[in-house]
């Protein structure tokens, strides 16, 4: 089921009362510019609006029961449409097409709404011809531009929207998501501080390979600080050959971070803020046993191996330094 009115609220709150309020007082505007980065919710926004749009029933907020709202939901109503890259880009004939449909009379009603997604990936003819459509605002018909690289579009297209800036999702929102999909708490909490796309989250929790990660990462943490003698030998057999592409490698990196970024937190009274509360007793050991700017050295010499990583350097190296940094605090 597409998310409600009030879990878009939760996450992105500024821009939604302002949609609502705009909808309360009749005051909507002809186009709409929903920027973001990937994951913020921008699709999901625009649909709701729609549905707001053409709802048959009273009231700023979707009813989500009425026939225009199960047609909007469902993905055929005949006056909402969806326009996306053809290939690499949105073509001019694709935005003429648009045109063209929108000179006729609505075949529900007398208001018509278009999505452009990836609005910054429209061809230059695409973008002039759009700005056309623009400059001519009709009280029945709607806009809504969707992108993320707002820069990429014509500063004149921009000056005729009105622009909703999409904030990256805070942790705990897109933790309590997961929750609500049944992904383990300990799972959501992580995810929830290692991207701020929900869509990345789900997708994730879903792959043994992250759970396996997680595991990996704990397993190098408990033999760097519990049987410091080992840490080498289990970078050549167990790290190297499972963390095998740059962009995993990455990943593991930051999530042993977050593992001294824990530290830490238990170090400034912070308690209630630790990502990995199954590991709480040991972090909380080694936040005893450990000086604040010995672990501050730690997680500065895991964002140190984070950027090495992006150079041509050799991993197994680059690891095996990274021990004896963390082993030295």
């Amino acid at each position: 089921m597409a998310i409600s009115w009030k879990e878009m609220t939760e996450l992105q709150p500024r821009v939604m009362k302002l949609l609502y309020n705009s909808i309360e007082k009749d005051r909507l505007s002809h186009a709409y510019l929903f920027e973001g980065k990937k994951g913020t919710g921008k699709l999901d926004a625009a649909m709701l609006l729609a549905k707001s749009f053409f709802c048959l029933e009273d009231g700023a907020e979707p009813c989500e029961s009425c026939r225009n709202c199960k047609r909007i939901e469902s993905g055929n109503h005949p006056d909402l449409h969806l326009v996306q890259p053809d290939g690499l880009s949105i073509k001019k004939a694709q935005i003429q097409a648009l045109q063209e449909e929108f000179s006729k009379t609505g075949l529900e009603s007398h208001k018509k709404l278009y999505i452009i997604s990836h609005a910054d990936q429209m061809t230059a003819n695409a973008a002039n011809s759009l700005l056309k459509f623009l400059e001519e605002p009709n009280k029945d018909t709607m806009a809504i531009l969707i992108t993320e690289q707002p820069q990429r579009l014509l500063d004149t297209i921009i000056s005729r929207c009105q622009t909703l800036p999409f904030q990256p999702l805070q942790p705990k929102a897109i933790e309590d998501r997961l929750i609500e999909q049944d992904v383990s708490p300990h799972m959501a909490r992580l995810l929830g501080n290692m991207t701020n796309n929900v869509a990345e989250a789900v997708e994730l929790s879903r792959n043994d390979e992250f759970a396996e990660s997680r595991a990996k990462v704990i397993k190098l943490y408990e033999v760097l600080h519990q049987r410091k003698g080992h840490a080498f030998f289990f970078i050549q057999d167990q790290w190297m050959p499972f963390f095998k592409e740059k962009t995993h490698q990455e990943m593991g990196l930051d999530m042993l971070l977050l593992i001294y970024r824990d530290v830490l937190s238990i170090q400034i009274g912070n308690e209630d803020k630790l990502i990995y509360q199954d590991l709480f007793q040991s972090i909380k050991q080694h936040a005893l046993q450990s000086t604040q700017q010995s672990v501050t050295n730690q997680i500065l010499a895991v964002l140190e191996a984070k950027k090495r990583l992006h150079s041509n350097v050799n991993v197994q190296g680059l690891m095996e330094h990274l021990v004896l940094m963390l082993q030295e605090g």
